[in-house]
């Protein structure tokens, strides 16, 4: 996997250096990034059941009934909250804001500290399998880093064959997810970077191989919930004609809010909890909230248009 991922990241360079992203453009419409969305929709509703199987093949049968009730509610309770912002009288805006863009963070603390009370506490239930020491979670790897270097000349130019399907692929998944973030409704006016995230994609991708991990690319409705979370009202001078006469009319739009800081906090606090001590609470997470988080991520990239 290490060399396959290490032709991918290289591949990614060319396809930045030649700025491939203006040929696909040409190609890539609205309607792909629907399509794609949808496929992405429906992995992450069978993902869902899938932890759900799980639980009811390795628990007993009260702690699967409570899994499909954390599944249910996790869903309910976040796209309830997702709502929010449309609430008023209720609660300040800048509540119902905070409620509507933090809407699967709440209900995701909610459901991992429900199972710590009362009986629930005594439920075998499953959560999320986390290291507990710094080393490699395989028990056949003694350091981080994959011996690349050891394996024969003839499958280092094999491994191009799937380099270049994963490249494919993570160009292809970036490009719709760059487009479904940037479409008109969202008003962006600063460009895409899309060349230096081709390049920044292709070495995180040859890290990976480095690491021995699997290749992270990205997860597809983050891109269009980020652009929803960051939507704001503005008010902005209309000019008309009107019988000769030049008119000024305010008009309030929808608009994305356009920085670096939430991406920024967002990859920090990834780095954050992969790190001891916070990577044990984590492992207090039921794989049941996991499931609707799955559902959640599911509903609301077939909502969002």
């Amino acid at each position: 996997m290490c060399w396959a991922l290490i032709h991918a990241a290289w591949m990614h360079y060319i396809l930045a250096i030649l700025n491939a992203h203006d040929w696909t453009m040409r190609y890539v419409t609205t309607f792909s990034t629907e399509i794609f969305s949808l496929l992405n929709s429906i992995i992450y509703f069978h993902k869902a059941i899938q932890e759900l199987q799980r639980a009811h093949d390795d628990s007993s049968f009260a702690s699967f009934l409570y899994a499909i009730i954390g599944a249910i509610g996790t869903f309910l309770v976040a796209v309830a909250l997702s709502t929010a912002e449309s609430w008023k009288p209720l609660f300040h805006r800048y509540v119902r804001m905070g409620l509507t863009e933090y809407a699967a963070a709440i209900s995701i603390i909610v459901f991992i500290g429900m199972p710590h009370i009362g009986e629930l506490a005594t439920l075998d239930k499953q959560t999320l399998q986390v290291s507990t020491s710094f080393r490699p979670t395989s028990p056949d790897r003694t350091v981080f880093f994959v011996q690349f270097w050891h394996l024969p000349v003839g499958w280092i130019f094999a491994a191009i064959i799937p380099g270049l399907i994963i490249s494919v692929l993570f160009f292809f998944d970036h490009e719709v997810s760059s487009i479904i973030c940037t479409i008109d409704r969202y008003g962006t006016k600063k460009p895409g970077g899309f060349a230096w995230d081709i390049v920044l994609l292709g070495t995180t991708t040859a890290m990976c191989g480095i690491l021995g991990i699997p290749p992270a690319n990205g997860l597809l409705p983050q891109a269009p919930l980020h652009s929803e979370s960051l939507m704001h009202t503005v008010k902005e001078e209309v000019r008309s004609m009107d019988e000769g006469e030049e008119k000024t009319d305010i008009k309030e739009v929808r608009r994305v809010y356009e920085q670096r800081w939430s991406h920024f906090l967002h990859a920090g606090g990834i780095l954050v909890f992969i790190s001891p001590p916070f990577m044990h609470v984590l492992g207090l997470t039921p794989t049941s909230v996991l499931g609707g988080l799955f559902l959640f991520m599911g509903e609301q990239s077939l909502s969002v248009k």
